[in-house]
């Protein structure tokens, strides 16, 4: 069934789920304030408008998808007054787990429905319509939502009720980021001992090593050709944005409780990396570790 959806925040990964939901069918008003990003959604078939809230007013669902949780509440601020009666606000954002609790407060005050969606799958799985989607809210609320979810989704789990859909996206990256730095290391050690990438590829993806980030994000150029380490790290999924979650993952580390020393740990690794290499892919972090050994070495 077509459905009238706005949508908020057209970047690397907002721009091609929109594109993937006008090519299902669904009457999409889009916004954003760049406007390589707004003659890109025309391209792509949505109607581009003025303004967030001209973008949410009559609409069935209202879909954000924006850099952090303060400008979620922001834009919920301006949205929610805007809206129809009962309009079901997705928020696809990776933010803190209180900003998205807050957000669907703010909209259930208001007299609508709200999920926290947020992703996995990077700028590829946005344009292939791959993504994984974990989702937080009420579950009449989330079957509303599946219908729309799965156009932009490969898979799209429930996970509990308002903020759980955020706390597994932090839980994801944690152990994301955690992963590719210990990848990286032993790249690194692997190279100085004198093992080749492809050596190294070929035992540790189908030994108790293996992981997602070497079988199909590979960090050094050759084994996985679809890797960003052979397109110069032109990001999939930048290390600014690894940086963010992972800064969101060692606040719930700390506010929770949690002795989790890899996680802050992997959060500060990536904090330095960022403040020179936030453009890069997350997986450059390779190039950190060795560069950092090669200095260390020659001391």
């Amino acid at each position: 069934m077509t459905k009238k959806i706005g949508f908020l925040g057209l970047g690397n990964m907002g721009g091609p789920m929109v594109a993937n939901l006008v090519t299902a069918g669904h009457d999409v008003l889009a916004f954003d304030p760049v406007p390589a990003a707004q003659d890109k959604a025309r391209s792509d078939g949505a109607t581009v408008v003025a303004t967030g809230t001209e973008a949410a007013a009559d609409r069935d669902v209202v879909i954000t998808m924006l850099p952090n949780g303060k400008l979620v509440l922001d834009v919920y601020a301006d949205l929610l007054p805007a809206a129809k009666p009962g309009t079901l606000f997705i928020d696809c954002s990776t933010i803190d787990v209180a900003d998205a609790k807050a957000a669907a407060e703010l909209a259930v005050a208001a007299g609508h429905r709200a999920l926290d969606a947020p992703v996995s799958g990077g700028v590829a799985g946005a344009a292939a319509g791959t993504l994984t989607f974990m989702v937080g809210g009420a579950a009449a609320d989330f079957a509303d939502g599946l219908p729309l979810l799965e156009v932009m989704g490969a898979k799209v789990v429930h996970c509990g009720g308002s903020g759980v859909g955020q706390a597994a996206k932090i839980c994801n990256n944690m152990l994301l980021g955690i992963s590719m730095i210990g990848l990286s290391e032993a790249l690194v050690l692997g190279e100085k001992l004198g093992l080749s990438h492809q050596s190294f590829f070929d035992v540790v993806s189908t030994a108790s090593g293996q992981s997602w980030a070497l079988t199909s994000y590979c960090p050094v150029p050759g084994p996985v050709p679809a890797s960003p380490a052979n397109n110069d790290y032109k990001p999939g999924f930048a290390t600014a944005l690894m940086t963010k979650d992972l800064g969101l993952a060692a606040n719930a580390l700390r506010d929770n409780g949690v002795d989790g020393a890899l996680g802050a740990l992997a959060a500060e690794i990536y904090t330095r990396f960022n403040s020179e290499h936030a453009g890069l892919d997350f997986s450059a972090i390779v190039t950190e570790v060795r560069n950092r050994s090669d200095r260390e070495g020659a001391q």
